[in-house]
């Protein structure tokens, strides 16, 4: 049975973070997202490191605000906690391919960007012709934004390739 995420202090209050019966997300908006000449996002690392450090039980958290969400900035911020959670080992977020799909034909640079980042990490082989196709379409139209996320798809892609000739 999955262990509610642990209370933490979020802007100087206390804030509950667990596993409502009502609804199955918790996350306050607290991240910034890229602006100006900022080309990239702030978040509340408290935040952050409470789910990092729940490991395999903040999964279902993070799978549920994913799936249900459509605000960029929300979705930015978990893609984020999910890279995260793989840079400290967190198992089983490969199997969460399914939940990250549903973003494979975002135009969102800050999604792609995250997301193409994920992939790289977890090599999930349904991921490589979204990636491609993303890097295709962003090619055609490139995105408005500060910075290029056809560099961390063209990476992700690349590593797919690097990792599949290893041998």
């Amino acid at each position: 049975m999955l262990q509610p995420i642990q209370p933490y202090i979020y802007n100087n209050m206390y804030a509950q973070n667990y596993y409502p019966q009502s609804q199955n997300t918790y996350m306050p908006a607290s991240i910034q997202m890229p602006s100006g000449q900022r080309n990239h996002i702030l978040v509340d690392p408290v935040k952050v490191d409470a789910f990092v450090k729940q490991k395999e039980n903040a999964l279902p958290v993070i799978a549920n605000t994913l799936s249900i969400s459509n605000n960029e900035a929300e979705i930015t911020e978990n893609l984020y906690i999910l890279d995260r959670m793989i840079e400290n080992g967190t198992a089983g977020i490969d199997k969460m391919y399914p939940v990250l799909s549903r973003f494979n034909n975002t135009n969102s640079p800050n999604i792609q960007t995250f997301l193409a980042g994920i992939y790289r990490k977890i090599q999930v082989p349904d991921a490589f012709g979204p990636l491609v196709a993303m890097l295709i379409r962003n090619s055609i139209n490139p995105p408005q934004a500060n910075f290029d996320p056809n560099e961390e798809v063209g990476g992700a892609i690349l590593a797919y390739i690097s990792d599949r000739f290893k041998d």
